[in-house]
């Protein structure tokens, strides 16, 4: 993909790359009647979500009937069944589907009070309502959201249908055709669960947030402010990656989003500065992936861990502030010894933005503080992302170039809506997948299993319990390969989740449900950078001409930390800040850090002078023992460390002399 005269790509080319690689982006172009029934669509889905949100929820089943009306009506509106189908002209059939999606969702609030009266089973016409409306929730997610999710779902309605002919201890006595409709359909078990409940509340009103933000001009604003922190350091570009794909990551939520719209800057600065591509992409990549682990806001997946694990915001943003740091520490410390190892420096003094430049923008910080301090302050959530709203708008004001004005207005009002419809899908889908685990215990009897094997496999209870984290990570990245972060964290604690939460029962180990929740969300977020998939990845390869593959493996060497900080919070609950105090919190933090520079030292290959292989090992071990939570190999660690640090500072010159040697006699 060419860059433009500025070196940073037009809206068409990010635009392009965005609907190859995120579903969520494959939208069609409607015009005439039919473009202003999308508008107005989209108007009225953010402005039903804004009087609720002002004025109260309707009762839950209203709610989210209301919201998925909404959202599968859109959806087949804007979203092609077929990826090449012409994008400018909706087919027949779509307008058949969108009047189902009325029908069924319209069926609710129409006969409420017979429903929520109802005793006993469902009539025919009920059989008839909920089968559309599973179908209709099937297809709408596999057009906004992939295939993957929907495969999921599908195997999960035929596992609880057929439950009977299941092997082993997957036999389950199994749901008639009945049973199976009302308990997805006409319950809170299933699409109309916790996951729709969280998209039609807390999700979308901070979706809406998002889309304001954006009008306000805050993305470049964020580049800006990240080359004048980090532009003249050595390796510069990436660092501004790094630093500007965590800030925006942090509220948009999704990799694929953040890797795109950050990256057509990023990348192309980054190589042009001598960056390999495949290096540049993968940076990218890895950062923008992390932008969902980084408190405040943290995406979507958030909202969704208040309610699946029975934490406050306060709580889950405060276990998240360490991990996130390590994280971007790690993948800082490696682009900078990067840098150092090829003589990369940073950018000239006349690419850094004045400071007051910078300075004269800063406003556009407010309403993010507002909406931490309110979130801390105990506030509701709603109420938080309306106060944040109404302060975007605000602080937009100040100046004429960032000021939201009506047009502004609408487009954050379609912009929001058309976000949201991936989520809300999303969360639909899943409920599905809730309600099957719910009606015949599958998480209990897939933990114990895991667990079970484990144990087979282990010779000690210390053996048994890493195992079973090691199974239960590869099935997370597995359950979270191409599907967005709402819905794989859904997936993740719905089917991954119970084996690690079974050890407590088995092995009486005190994992906290914070820890084990953190543990999988973790490791399906990662699914965008692991290989094969690794979408963020591929994204990323779009922009800078690289090899997708090797792009994910590198994204994948950057991101070490959050393939090891899970093991280290489940061990050792601490780094979430859980039962600890502050002077174990900072020990805690420090050992990590430290232990991040060596394992950085060792994957790059490079720390003051070049390492040899097995130097490299046993910088990694060094480490690896600063970063277990245990005394003794902290200790132990931080003399090696030390001693490893004495060794490079004095024989980095030697080796500087020795190339110099070799250079002269090649001459």
């Amino acid at each position: 993909m060419k860059e433009n005269n500025s070196n940073q790509m037009t809206e068409e080319q990010q635009e392009e790359i965005m609907q190859k690689y995120d579903a969520e982006a494959n939208t069609r172009t409607s015009k005439g009647w039919i473009g202003y029934v999308v508008f107005f669509g989209l108007i009225a889905f953010s402005l039903f979500h804004i009087y609720t949100g002002v004025f109260g929820q309707f009762t839950a089943y209203i709610q989210r009937t209301v919201h998925l009306g909404f959202a599968l009506s859109l959806v087949f509106l804007l979203f092609p069944a077929r990826r090449k189908t012409k994008r400018s002209s909706i087919p027949w059939y779509d307008y058949i589907l969108v009047l189902l999606s009325i029908i069924v969702t319209v069926y609710w609030p129409l006969y409420y009070d017979t429903l929520v009266q109802q005793i006993g089973g469902i009539d025919m016409t009920q059989m008839m309502i909920g089968g559309v409306a599973i179908l209709l929730v099937l297809e709408a997610s596999r057009r906004a959201v992939g295939l993957p999710i929907t495969i999921i779902a599908s195997a999960f309605l035929l596992y609880a249908y057929f439950g009977q002919k299941m092997p082993g201890m997957l036999a389950h006595r199994g749901l008639s055709l009945e049973q199976l409709i009302d308990s997805m359909y006409f319950t809170t078990e299933g699409i109309l669960g916790t996951p729709l409940q969280v998209s039609s509340t807390y999700i979308f009103l901070f979706l809406l947030f998002g889309a304001f933000l954006v009008q306000t001009g805050v993305g470049t604003y964020f580049n800006d402010l990240a080359i004048s922190l980090a532009g003249k350091r050595t390796g510069g570009p990436a660092k501004v990656a790094i630093f500007s794909s965590a800030l925006n990551g942090t509220i948009s939520g999704s990799s694929v989003a953040n890797t795109v719209t950050t990256g057509s800057y990023t990348i192309p600065m980054m190589k042009r500065l001598g960056y390999r591509k495949n290096f540049a992409g993968a940076v990218e990549a890895a950062a923008s992936t992390g932008g969902q682990i980084m408190p405040p806001i943290m995406g979507a997946a958030a909202f969704l861990m208040i309610e699946f694990a029975g934490e406050s915001y306060w709580d889950i943003a405060k276990a998240a502030t360490i991990p996130a740091i390590l994280y971007f520490s790690g993948i800082w410390i490696m682009t900078h010894l990067e840098a150092k190892r090829t003589g990369l420096h940073g950018l000239p003094e006349e690419q850094i933005p004045k400071k007051s430049t910078v300075l004269k923008k800063i406003h556009l910080l407010l309403p993010i503080l507002i909406i931490i301090y309110l979130l801390f302050a105990g506030f509701s959530i709603e109420r938080t992302a309306l106060f944040g709203i109404g302060a975007t708008i605000l602080v937009s004001l100040f100046r004429k170039d960032t000021r939201i004005n009506f047009s502004r207005f609408i487009v954050a009002l379609q912009s929001g809506a058309k976000t949201a419809l991936g989520v809300a899908a999303a969360t639909a889908c899943a409920g599905i997948i809730v309600g099957v685990v719910t009606k015949t215990g599958l998480g209990l009897k897939m933990g114990n299993g895991l667990v079970s094997i484990a144990g087979t496999i282990a010779s000690s209870p210390e053996i048994q319990l890493l195992l079973t984290l090691m199974f239960t990570m590869i099935a997370s990245i597995i359950l979270g390969m191409g599907s967005p972060t709402t819905a794989n964290y859904i997936i993740t604690s719905t089917i991954a989740l119970p084996a690690i939460l079974a050890l407590n029962d088995q092995l009486e180990v005190a994992i906290p449900v914070l820890a084990g929740h953190m543990f999988v969300f973790y490791f399906g977020i990662v699914a965008d950078i692991t290989p094969p998939v690794a979408l963020a990845a591929f994204a990323a390869t779009g922009i800078s001409g690289g090899a997708p593959i090797r792009t994910g493996f590198n994204a994948s060497k950057l991101a070490i930390a959050a393939f090891i900080i899970p093991y280290m919070f489940v061990l050792n609950p601490q780094l979430l800040m859980i039962d600890a105090t502050s002077m174990e919190i900072t020990w805690s933090l420090i050992t990590a850090f430290i232990g991040m520079i060596a394992i950085g030292a060792a994957i790059i290959g490079f720390w003051y002078r070049k390492l040899h292989w097995t130097e490299r090992i046993i910088v990694a071990v060094t480490g690896l023992m600063l970063m277990y939570p245990e005394g003794h190999s902290d200790i132990i660690g931080f003399a090696a460390f030390i001693v490893l640090f004495i060794i490079q500072l004095f024989t980095r010159q030697d080796q500087k002399i020795e190339e110099v040697q070799k250079t002269g006699s090649e001459g």
